[in-house]
């Protein structure tokens, strides 16, 4: 793909809507025109009732390296007495309404990682409902590398996903994860033939967008309210979801078919 091509590609397919990462010659890192055209993206997808999962997924070889270094937001100015960047602002600006973004989406997103994930786009990836990866993909908590901590949700994300022990030593260390280990330590749902990586991606996506789409996000949304709650609390979660959803369509369109034995038409979003 040419250099000067759009930073973001997006690909409709029934009710599944594929975006994927466009600067290859950077390894699709992140600047401030592949931030803009994803969270705008995914803002249209959210108010467009016709998607009902969405698969991000990169171009070329890589699926996301991070942070580009060489943007202005970030790159150091050489100029002595040159005040430094503030990379508070770009998290605030940037990475925190993209992470929040996809843990807010009303439908599940896939992250279809092809290549390498480092920094940044690691947890770009570790964000979605479910991670699919080729078997060359690996995962690489770049940070303390260059001085600083894991962003976009990664020091809530990776502890979360592996435990502290896990969590800690692929920060500290920044080490190479392989998507066989990283499948291994529950880093990711799945890795599979790099060849089949975009048919299985397409082939989930289009069995969760048939699927209860409130439900699917009610149960990510119930899994991280529950991170912070006792198993009595959980349980009055669940009794406020399933009365939220117990009066919904799908509900009622779910029994009924299992009782006439045909699939279910689903249609709540």
């Amino acid at each position: 793909m040419a250099d000067d091509a759009a930073p973001l590609l997006s690909r409709r397919d029934g009710a599944v809507l594929t975006l994927t990462l466009n600067r290859p010659q950077a390894l699709n890192s992140f600047n401030g025109a592949l931030h803009e055209a994803l969270i705008g993206a995914l803002k249209q997808a959210a108010g467009d009732a016709e998607v009902r999962c969405v698969v991000i997924t990169g171009a070329g070889r890589g699926f996301c390296a991070g942070q580009d270094l060489s943007d202005p937001a970030v790159a150091p100015d050489p100029t002595p007495g040159a005040a430094p960047k503030d990379i508070g602002d770009l998290i605030e600006a940037r990475y925190k309404p993209l992470a929040l973004a996809i843990h807010r989406f009303p439908v599940p997103v896939i992250a279809a990682v092809n290549g390498v994930a480092a920094g940044a786009g690691a947890n770009l990836a570790l964000n979605c409902d479910i991670v699919l990866a080729a078997r060359s993909a690996s995962f690489i908590q770049a940070f303390a590398k260059i001085g600083l901590v894991p962003d976009c949700g990664g020091s809530w994300l990776l502890p979360r996903l592996v435990g502290r022990a896990q969590a800690m030593a692929l920060a500290l260390l920044g080490d190479k994860c392989g998507a066989e280990e990283a499948q291994r330590i529950g880093l990711i749902w799945r890795c599979v033939d790099d060849a089949a990586l975009a048919g299985e991606a397409q082939a989930l996506a289009a069995r969760l967008a048939a699927m209860p789409s409130r439900a699917l996000a009610e149960t990510r949304r119930a899994f991280d309210a529950c991170d912070r709650l006792d198993l009595a609390g959980a349980l009055s979660l669940e009794g406020e979801v399933q009365r939220r959803l117990g009066m919904s369509h799908d509900y009622l369109e779910g029994v009924s078919a299992f009782f006439a034995k045909r699939a279910p038409v689903f249609k709540d979003r």
